[in-house]
């Protein structure tokens, strides 16, 4: 009995492990299928029923939601898409020529610059928005022939300190001893950086990529404050249109469109998660 007991404990702790990780998995999901199944339901249903799935299928509502405004919702996708892809070029490149600067090369201050690029970290973004709002408006940048500068013009200059945190750790781990054998054989910095350096942040280069996109494309804030022009919104600016000052709403339209904004992420994630993994495992174990 003794025996039997024994061998019972490992299967019954096991059971209770899958149904933790199955309650957990629920819990996590709750809102997406939630949204999915409002997604398709009327109006009249939304507010009456709490449940799931619907008693009145409306698949109606993404055609409604698509052609809602004055221009497709197709516009907002390429907007977003097009910032979301130029914010990704912008990081990438900047920061990983500072977190080369930082993390590579030897000059006067080198480490007080990088403790002053670390404390950036600890200022809240909404805490800028309004210098840099009255910088750009002063340029003339704000509601221009080019309205998206304002959004694009911080990330090509490496303002993103987590990136440039992220690349330099990861750059720590790289042996010095190919900088110095590169060098013998006549390169210059340039030619290490391009030769060594380059190749070898492929994983810190696609987890900064990821990260660029995924919080591009759900940034709110930002973009509401310098977008004003309706054919210039991007997606989540647009979700909020669906409501009106009279407190009527499209809801099930603009879950409809919620439900597709998510598509692009979750592709773009599932693209990439292998490489993600990596770049964060050799990131942040590094140094």
């Amino acid at each position: 009995m003794t025996a039997l007991t024994a061998r019972r404990r490992p299967g019954n702790r096991q059971a209770l492990r899958l149904l933790v990780l199955v309650a957990i998995v629920a819990v996590v999901l709750y809102p997406l299928v939630w949204m999915l199944g409002t997604s398709v339901k009327s109006q009249a249903e939304i507010v009456n029923n709490i449940g799931l799935l619907p008693e009145d299928f409306t698949p109606g509502n993404y055609v409604e939601g698509w052609t809602n405004f004055d221009i497709s919702f197709g516009r907002f996708f390429l907007n977003s898409a097009m910032v979301s892809l130029l914010t990704v070029v912008g990081n990438a490149v900047s920061c990983l020529l500072a977190a080369y600067a930082l993390g590579r090369l030897r000059f006067r201050l080198r480490k007080v610059w990088f403790i002053v690029m670390i404390g950036t970290l600890l200022l809240p973004g909404h805490v800028l928005i309004v210098p840099q709002y009255i910088l750009f408006r002063s340029l003339g940048l704000v509601g221009g022939d080019w309205p998206y500068l304002p959004l694009l013009i911080p990330h090509f200059l490496a303002t993103e300190a987590f990136f440039v945190f992220l690349m330099v750790q990861f750059m720590r781990g790289i042996p010095r001893e190919l900088d110095e054998a590169a060098k013998i054989d006549g390169a210059t910095p340039y030619g290490v950086f391009r030769h060594v350096i380059l190749p070898l942040s492929r994983p810190a280069l696609v987890t900064t990529a990821i990260f660029s996109f995924i919080w591009t494309w759900n940034d709110f804030f930002r973009q509401l404050v310098f977008l004003s022009t309706l054919e210039d919104y991007t997606v989540p600016v647009a979700l909020t249109l669906f409501i009106d000052s009279t407190s009527q709403s499209a809801v099930g339209p603009m879950f409809a469109m919620s439900v597709l904004s998510l598509l692009p992420v979750f592709l773009f994630f599932l693209a990439f998660q292998r490489m993600l993994v990596e770049g964060i495992n050799t990131s942040g174990l590094k140094g």
